[in-house]
């Protein structure tokens, strides 16, 4: 098997980083971590289990992904998120195609699994690219939600990536308020149209039946309700904070 680099992405994430880490044991020629500066133990753990840890001051994610490119060594990379975890069957079909000598594909889709509040297993299932030949990924870009940009023909991997997010309502929290301002201050940076009151309700509404409806949560019942409703919850925070800065220099 050609030799992978596993390369994750990292900050605050003391509870999930060593399984993230283990579920790719089988396919590592090397594991490094690229840590925004955590302040629990997460770059210590890591270290333990053999990984190589950088420390990055975060501007974005696409920054974070061209430094843990520059690090790697390997002639594969493969990017994760802390709370993801390589399945056995994702795992077997990463070294089918490493090992196939007529693999004419530079990049290769992931299915993504997300599983919210414990292990209920949303209806959709994304595609994310992740698994690249490091020579012909070029880098990334986009400050929040990142894109690569590859040159050659993109595959499609078999199995699943797993996704455990939103695990209770206190690190949902968390994270809304961290992100909430990220997406904010992109908007006000691309000019969004000012905030006035009809377009709250609006993308609460918009929001909320995308995942609802559009996605499938009303097959989970109750998870399925609460993740819709956290959603528009979560649009609306993140408005609130962009109606803030849109009046920043006024008296309220």
């Amino acid at each position: 098997m050609n030799r992978i680099s596993i390369l994750i992405l990292t900050k605050n994430e003391e509870k999930n980083i060593f399984a993230c880490i283990e579920s790719t044991r089988q396919l590592a020629g090397e594991i490094i971590v690229v840590d925004a500066e955590s302040s629990d133990k997460t770059g210590e753990i890591a270290k333990k289990t053999g990984a190589q840890v950088f420390l990055n001051p975060f501007k974005d994610f696409a920054g974070q992904r061209n430094f843990a490119m520059i690090k790697a060594s390997c002639r594969w990379v493969l990017y994760l998120d802390a709370d993801e975890r390589v399945t056995p069957e994702l795992a077997s079909s990463i070294k089918d195609q490493t090992e196939n000598t007529n693999n004419n594909f530079v990049a290769y889709r992931v299915k993504r699994k997300n599983f919210y509040l414990g292990d209920h297993e949303w209806p959709k299932i994304e595609e994310l690219e992740r698994f690249f030949k490091k020579d012909q990924l070029k880098g990334w870009y986009g400050e929040l939600h990142e894109s690569p940009i590859i040159s050659g023909k993109i595959g499609e991997l078999k199995g699943y990536l797993n996704h455990y997010t939103h695990r209770d309502l206190s690190s949902m929290l968390k994270k809304t308020i961290e992100w909430s301002k990220v997406e904010a201050d992109l908007r006000f940076k691309a000019g969004h149209p000012k905030m006035t009151w009809w377009r709250f309700p609006r993308m609460m509404l918009t929001e909320f039946l995308k995942y609802y409806l559009g996605q499938g949560g009303w097959k989970l019942g109750t998870v399925g309700l609460i993740e819709s409703l956290y959603q528009s919850f979560s649009i609306f925070i993140t408005y609130v904070r962009l109606w803030e800065r849109q009046n920043e220099d006024r008296n309220f």
